[in-house]
């Protein structure tokens, strides 16, 4: 098994981050072209709690390298479960995923949360910290060493969509905040 980790601090506010998380996989995102569906398979606020708990289904399409579909069999298209509770209580986003496509070869479990930073946010200049591991574990059959490659591959490829999917959801929030700011103006005019 690797291990694949990262933290970044958005200059956006919990509620910016965790509303344009919904968001993630718009046509403000030109990062994410690979995501061809999300789909909401469930959706429940625990009254108890208040804690939001969706279900979704993501297609992608990922650019496999042409042996492993020739000898593995399959296609370009994959598909990934995620299960995200946020707690508005706790102002915590947590994302679990896993991929269901190959799950027989290499299991991938990440989890992701959104929360405050408080200690680099200041009045009026609030920032979210974000959190990313990802597990990683080659399942197949064979040689230690080959199933260690396929990890260590794995685990530099996560990492490069790592970043491109930070870089996205910047832009994701930067269109939020500049939409929702326009309609607020607009909003405020109205009302005088």
């Amino acid at each position: 098994m690797k291990v694949f980790s990262s933290a970044y601090t958005f200059d956006y506010s919990w509620e910016e981050c965790s509303t344009a998380n919904w968001r993630k996989y718009c046509p403000w995102n030109d990062k994410s072209t690979h995501v061809i569906a999300v789909d909401t398979l469930s959706r429940v606020v625990d009254p108890a709690t208040g804690i939001l708990r969706t279900e979704r289904l993501i297609t992608c399409h990922q650019q496999a390298p042409v042996w492993v579909i020739s000898l593995l069999g399959g296609s370009n298209t994959s598909h990934v479960y995620e299960t995200s509770y946020v707690s508005p209580a706790e102002k915590r986003v947590t994302m679990c995923s896993t991929n269901l496509t190959w799950a027989n070869i290499l299991q991938v479990r990440e989890t992701v949360t959104y929360q405050p930073d408080i200690r680099a946010s200041s009045p009026g200049h609030e920032r979210t910290q974000f959190t990313q591991d990802a597990k990683i574990t080659a399942v197949c059959g064979g040689w230690q060493k080959i199933r260690t490659k396929i990890e260590e591959a794995s685990v530099e490829r996560f990492s490069e969509n790592a970043k491109r999917g930070r870089e996205g959801f910047e832009a994701v929030l930067e269109m939020s905040r500049r939409v929702f700011g326009e309609e607020r103006a607009r909003e405020q005019a109205k009302a005088h």
